[in-house]
């Protein structure tokens, strides 16, 4: 989590520019209690990911209902990864690169007991659907810049 905990948006890899573009595209969507699959349909047919959308939508669906604590994310133009994003990333990053076990472990903390195993299924679902897509969840991050080195 650490990894991308207030790190700029501009540091993530496409498909981690892309995944908070989508998770924060959700949330904005049911906040205007508008269908979040619609709302963000276009943007994942844009990038031959349609068919990752369900798993998705699931998965974030289940996270927003059955959370422990309500998950806040930041709106669209901001800058820079909040605590929750930089959560979620993980859980999405643990997805691509096969680690089941940090991924239930992490949404243990997350949900309740009875969400783990089908969020955990839609989450590495979808991770699988966009890396057939062209999106490498796995590094999430580019190499951290000079100027980003230099900022801490």
């Amino acid at each position: 989590m650490y990894a991308y905990v207030d790190r700029p948006v501009e540091s993530l890899c496409n498909g981690g520019r892309f995944l908070l573009w989508a998770m924060r595209g959700w949330v904005a969507a049911a906040e205007r209690r508008e269908c979040p699959p619609q709302a963000l349909h276009r943007g994942f047919a844009a990038v031959n990911a349609r068919a990752v959308l369900p798993d998705f939508h699931v998965a974030m669906a289940m996270l927003a209902s059955d959370g422990r604590e309500c998950l806040t994310l930041a709106p669209m133009p901001c800058a820079r990864i909040t605590e929750d994003e930089a959560v979620l990333m993980t859980l999405w990053r643990d997805a691509a690169v096969g680690d089941p076990a940090a991924l239930r472990a992490t949404l243990a903390l997350l949900v309740e007991v009875d969400g783990v195993a089908p969020i955990a299924n839609a989450v590495v679902g979808a991770a699988k659907g966009l890396a057939a897509a062209g999106f490498d969840l796995s590094p999430l991050s580019s190499p951290p810049s000079k100027k980003h080195q230099e900022s801490k």
